[in-house]
């Protein structure tokens, strides 16, 4: 009878270690996707909200607003469709952290913290089971988009680019979701949070130029993230333009690159301390 001794892995090198981090992260990813296709309609739900509205504010408010100077209505969907893009990529961090509050209420978390475990694996597989989730997304309303009409106006290496853009705010955001959805108690406190995530979308040029706003308003809304990232794939798109009086907002490609940047730099270390320290 031949016996096999099983002896753990005592290997500690940063070969070993960064192998089982990238394990542990990947089983993470399995078990989010898992859940997903076991509920589809919570991936309906959070669709739903962005598809009423693309017909509310473009075919209700649209109707009255005059975005390129050639009347109101005119150029409207091709403006307002990159900012809807950018928005559901921008609330996309609300059900990241409702999703994570209702995985450490359940005990998952508790789990993963019992095991011998990464402790960044939670946080990463987290991130890149959403960055999947948040492609189908834009895939879904990208579609949308055309049956309503719109038309990207760019290259094919602009619009890859622009959708570039769209996942790596979403990506950056993800990581707010997961340090508010471990900083929260409870599921209920979760769902509180599109009183925070509901002004950070709006407050922006998503639907309006900044310009046509009040001055105070209109710089809350040119400095946002949204803003930048919704102003550089219009560029990209080659929407209507939409003349500017802000610095940030003739110099959106460059904020829109360094603004995940900034939140990622800051968030994802927030997030695994938080992480480490749930129990305290």
């Amino acid at each position: 009878m031949t016996t096999v001794d099983l002896v753990p892995d005592t290997d500690d090198s940063l070969a070993s270690r960064t192998k089982w981090a990238v394990v542990d992260s990947w089983t993470v990813v399995l078990q989010e996707l898992t859940h997903l296709v076991r509920q589809p309609s919570t991936f309906a739900w959070q669709l739903g909200f962005p598809i009423v509205m693309v017909l509310l504010f473009v075919y209700v408010f649209g109707s009255a607003m005059d975005v390129s100077g050639q009347g109101a209505g005119e150029g409207y969907l091709d403006y307002a469709m990159p900012g809807m893009f950018t928005l559901t990529m921008a609330f996309g961090f609300m059900n990241t952290a409702f999703a994570v509050a209702m995985t450490k209420e359940k005990g998952f978390i508790d789990r993963f913290r019992s095991m011998p475990m990464a402790s960044s694996a939670v946080v990463t597989g987290r991130g890149v089971a959403d960055i999947i989730h948040a492609t189908v997304d834009l895939t879904i309303l990208v579609m949308i988009a055309l049956v309503l009409g719109w038309r990207p106006g760019g290259g094919l290496g602009d619009t890859f680019a622009a959708f570039a853009l769209l996942l790596w705010l979403r990506l950056a955001l993800i990581f707010v979701g997961i340090f508010l959805g471990l900083l929260v108690k409870n599921t209920e406190m979760a769902g509180n949070l599109f009183a925070l995530a509901f002004p950070f979308g709006m407050l922006s040029s998503v639907f309006s130029p900044p310009d046509l706003m009040p001055g105070w308003l209109g710089a809350i809304a040119a400095w946002n993230p949204v803003s930048s990232t919704a102003g550089a794939i219009r560029d990209l798109f080659a929407s209507p333009a939409v003349a500017s009086g802000y610095w940030i907002e003739d110099h959106a490609m460059t904020a829109a690159l360094i603004w995940p940047a900034l939140i990622i730099a800051a968030f994802v270390p927030l997030a695994i301390r938080r992480y480490q320290h749930l129990s305290q």
